[in-house]
């Protein structure tokens, strides 16, 4: 009796402490930090939707996809750094300042230039990316030669709605016939590919991104130029948003970027422009 008495002492001693340790790995898991960040999960080569965690994609909430682009790689390196979960929120471009201003998400990592009207609603930290204006046009173009916007001039154009392409760098071109915006970038895309418009104005790397889909498009780049896009740098330069009530998460946040260099910066776009979907 004592023996059998025993025994069960000790299986209840060791259910007991079973339990207290399966209870303290969920309070764990509940008490983890998570970092919800949102994008649109469809503009490469900064963020895009696909079907697998190839390359280390992270899930969508409330879907069966994946994330992943440079937007995606940056976010879990700062999670990563930070000791946060990430969490990826896909949202269509005009959603992504409401949701940081309503506390949905905590911050926006979606390609987003540090404009003065976006700043007067949510804060930024430093450039993660700093992107150069360019125009995509077909080869057999009329416009395929030109030198500056001056050779720009009469043409049809669109570029993405709420972006700097449209609202200020297309109405620079003389006498540019410009159309209504595009929902996304892809939109955009289709547009010239359709010769529905002659250029559309974007930036570097989605330009380098539409041309593994679209080869017979062409990069009009006037850097260096006296004829160029006239834009300031927090216009071109690409931010996170962040709360105006979250000062903390905006210099947490600006900590890790400090530790990366614009050489970093490239590398992971470059990266990312190779494993898109349209490359394959």
């Amino acid at each position: 009796m004592k023996k059998t008495l025993a025994l069960m002492l000790v299986l209840l001693i060791c259910l007991t402490g079973a339990l207290v340790a399966q209870g303290s790995k969920e309070a764990s898991a509940s008490d983890a930090k998570i970092l919800k960040v949102a994008m649109e999960c469809g503009y490469a080569p900064y963020n895009w939707t696909q079907t697998t965690d190839a390359n280390g994609a992270v899930p969508i909430v409330k879907s069966s996809d994946y994330a992943y682009g440079y937007d995606v790689m940056m976010a879990k390196l700062i999670a990563e750094k930070l000791g946060y979960e990430l969490q990826i929120m896909k949202l269509d471009w005009d959603s992504l300042v409401p949701a940081v201003q309503s506390g949905t998400v905590d911050c926006v990592i979606a390609g987003q230039s540090i404009t003065s009207e976006r700043l007067q609603m949510v804060d930024f930290t430093t450039p993660y990316y700093y992107a150069s204006i360019v125009c995509l046009t077909n080869q057999d173009s009329k416009y395929a030669s030109a030198k500056g916007i001056s050779d720009l001039a009469g043409g049809t154009s669109t570029s993405q709605l709420g972006t700097i392409w449209y609202d200020v760098c297309l109405p620079q071109i003389p006498n540019a016939n410009i159309l209504p915006a595009q929902e996304s970038a892809p939109a955009m895309l289709v547009a010239l590919n359709s010769k529905r418009v002659d250029y559309i104005c974007t930036d570097m790397p989605t330009a380098k991104a539409a041309l593994v889909a679209y080869p017979t498009m062409k990069i009009l780049d006037f850097a260096g130029s006296n004829d160029d896009f006239k834009v300031s740098a927090e216009e071109i330069n690409i931010g996170i948003s962040v709360s105006k009530k979250n000062p903390e998460l905006t210099k947490a946040i600006n900590e890790v970027l400090s530790t990366l260099t614009v050489k970093d910066f490239n590398s992971m776009m470059e990266e990312a422009i190779s494993v898109q979907p349209l490359s394959k």
